[in-house]
């Protein structure tokens, strides 16, 4: 039995006699009253897409329409709303609603972690289902986990809060009885920027290996370095973990394979950090289910330049994932209602990375065109590339052109970009025209200081990135 309504709304805001502070607008910002609504009367509503009035007019309305001792809850609504449609000001400027653009985001290119949620997501948040996950019943959740299993093609999924947490469940799950080793690449994220989660929650030795070709990761690089057999002065390496794409470059698939038939001819399990695997898919270098087919557990990132909110995604066998969720509990990553990010994730897999297996129909493979012309303007200029640009990362050599990690950034301050002192450039998808063209102001600036400041050395001291 539905409460009864006061006035004739054809926005159908709803208070219930016996629930006075209760109220609901059925519109796409809905969830902002949907909260104030008891449990016992929630169940009575679903938002509407399809109606989308102007949210402030209907509590103005709805004030003028209801008796003064319900008037509270709809002077609390049309603030939040008020607040909500105001301009967000950020660094003392005016931006538009961080919903329905990229706000700063647009000018920043320290990483592609700023990448912001759209509006899209925003519709879709207000849609979603709101039941626990911690028990598996969540229908959005567990759709979206079928959905990437399938589309990695694998077994199952997880939907974990990071990229972090992906990466950390994976190798506790793949271990069981130490002594053992992880081996990965020396500048991988669980290696350097995870806070030795590898020792502390796994209990193993992490070994980084310098690639010989100084890119990525061989076969030859694996087979001088890991650890078989029955010597007992070292941990056994029970996991391979690799990383694509890794400061923006690409470890080709035909050599994943290599180390892929590896791994199973001598009983180690292989896990790869995908969290930017969406680039290098778009890159051409092969489709997403070609690369996770491979591994026996993959982490995808719905954050990390897809622009979702919150979270990631592990894949794995059936039994994996059950146990992986188990160590989930474990570290507290299980959620009530996660319905509310993975909406959101779902959407920016379909919408940014797309939903053609390589990535074609999404919007990633602009930025990879943009990033190579902000490259090609630089070494027009003379500069020199520390590392090549594959994807959507530029590396910019600051010492060939005695330029300061403080300098790059105050120079970036000066035309309203964010920089990093270390030099990287990511060129996400919400990167504007605009700040592409700034950018080359920058670079203009810094090739005519050029040789003024010869004995100038990049600041190594504090200059650690974003990942």
């Amino acid at each position: 039995m539905n409460p009864p309504i006061l006035g004739t709304m054809g926005s159908r805001v709803r208070v219930c006699h016996r629930h006075p502070y209760s109220a609901f607008v059925s519109s796409g910002k809905s969830l902002y009253f949907f909260q104030e609504l008891s449990p016992n009367i929630r169940r009575f509503y679903t938002p509407n897409p399809s109606t989308r009035p102007s949210l402030v007019r209907i509590c103005l309305r709805h004030i003028r329409r209801t008796p003064s001792q319900y008037r509270s809850l709809s002077d609390m609504a049309k603030r939040k709303l008020e607040a909500i449609d105001a301009p967000q000001v950020v660094n003392g400027a005016k931006k538009a609603n961080v919903w329905s653009s990229p706000g700063t985001a647009a000018s920043d290119f320290r990483s592609d972690v700023v990448t912001t949620p759209t509006a899209s997501m925003l519709q879709a948040i207000t849609n979603t289902t709101l039941l626990d996950d911690v028990f598996a019943e969540d229908p959005t959740t567990n759709d979206l986990e079928k959905y990437l299993a399938q589309r990695a093609n694998h077994e199952a999924a997880l939907f974990v809060l990071s990229g972090t947490m992906g990466n950390q469940l994976a190798i506790r799950s793949h271990l069981f009885q130490p002594p053992h080793s992880v081996l990965c690449d020396y500048r991988a994220h669980i290696l350097e920027w995870e806070a030795g989660g590898v020792a502390s929650l796994s209990g193993a030795l992490v070994k980084g290996v310098v690639p010989e070709n100084k890119v990525y990761l061989t076969l030859e690089d694996i087979k001088k370095n890991v650890i078989l057999g029955d010597e007992i002065h070292g941990a056994p390496t029970r996991v391979i973990s690799l990383e694509n794409t890794l400061g923006g470059t690409v470890m080709p698939l035909e050599e994943v394979r290599k180390i892929s038939a590896f791994a199973k001819e001598h009983d180690i399990r292989l896990h790869l950090d995908g969290a930017r695997l969406w680039e290098a898919v778009v890159s051409g270098a092969g489709s997403l289910p070609d690369y996770c087919r491979e591994f026996d557990s993959v982490s995808l990132c719905f954050s990390k330049g897809l622009g979702a909110p919150i979270g990631s995604v592990l894949v794995g066998a059936q039994k994996f994932i059950k146990h992986a969720r188990w160590v989930r509990k474990s570290i507290g990553g299980g959620t009530r209602q996660p319905g509310v990010l993975t909406a959101a994730a779902r959407v920016a897999v379909d919408e940014t990375f797309g939903k053609d297996d390589n990535g074609k129909d999404g919007l990633l493979e602009k930025s990879h065109v943009t990033a190579k012309r902000i490259a090609k303007n630089w070494t027009d200029m003379g500069g020199k590339l520390s590392q090549p640009t594959e994807t959507n990362m530029v590396w910019p050599d600051l010492d060939d052109v005695h330029c300061s990690g403080d300098e790059f950034v105050e120079l970036g301050k000066e035309h309203g970009l964010r920089l990093l002192a270390g030099g990287r450039l990511v060129v996400h998808y919400q990167i504007s025209d605009e700040a592409v063209d700034k950018l080359e102001l920058v670079m203009k600036e810094i090739m005519k200081k050029r040789g003024q400041n010869g004995s100038a050395k990049r600041q190594k001291v504090g200059e650690r990135e974003y990942k």
